[in-house]
């Protein structure tokens, strides 16, 4: 999944305490925590639907991709490309490296839950609803942020290894997993599944 499960949960509950402070008055903040990560966790289901359908696809262009020596990322990315124009689908991924959602996501998530704030039981905003937009699409950003650190800080504790590991490998997927998790941790994160105690697959 593009954002663990166990860290949609924390940007709906962090971005929830953030809007309370000022933007919005909460009679229960669990409804919008609710409401929040519906909104977040149905657009990165989307975006792995659409990557899911596009692998699919390339079984189709083996031989296509051999003939004309095109990698394997670099046609997925193409067929993606096509799906989510034809679709009219805001990608998720983002390339710019700051975080791993993009801008223009991060911009309809930002509207998305604007739009909802208002409609939850017990909520009142207390800002323009442009205000608010914005400062949902400010500390989302914040939140990315911090998350893109954090993985970039385990990818830093594998390569500073006395030996080379492969990323991507078996190997490299369990110390990415294990550093992740743990600097999470240090920030208040528990990167184990809220609703069963586990830890993310």
């Amino acid at each position: 999944m593009l954002l663990p499960r166990p860290f949609i949960h924390y940007i709906s509950k962090e971005l929830t305490r953030r809007l309370g402070k000022g933007a919005c008055q909460l009679r229960d903040p669990a409804l919008v925590e609710e409401a929040i990560d519906k909104i977040i966790l149905d657009e990165i289901a989307l975006e792995e639907s659409i990557n899911a359908e596009a692998r699919e696809l390339l079984n189709q262009y083996g031989d296509y991709m051999r003939q004309n020596e095109i990698s394997y990322q670099e046609m997925f990315n193409r067929v993606k490309r096509n799906i989510l124009e034809e679709r009219k689908v805001t990608t998720a991924a983002s390339r710019d490296g700051k975080s791993k959602v993009s801008r223009d996501k991060i911009n309809e998530l930002s509207h998305k839950i604007g739009q909802q704030l208002p409609r939850i039981d017990g909520l009142r905003v207390l800002k323009r609803w442009n205000d608010v937009r914005l400062e949902v699409g400010r500390e989302l950003t914040n939140i990315l942020v911090m998350e893109q650190k954090v993985d970039d800080r385990a990818r830093e504790m594998i390569t500073s290894q006395k030996r080379d590991i492969v990323e991507g490998g078996q190997e490299w997927q369990v110390l990415h997993r294990r550093y992740y998790e743990q600097e999470m941790l240090r920030l208040g994160v528990d990167m184990r599944m809220p609703e069963t105690g586990e830890e993310k697959s």
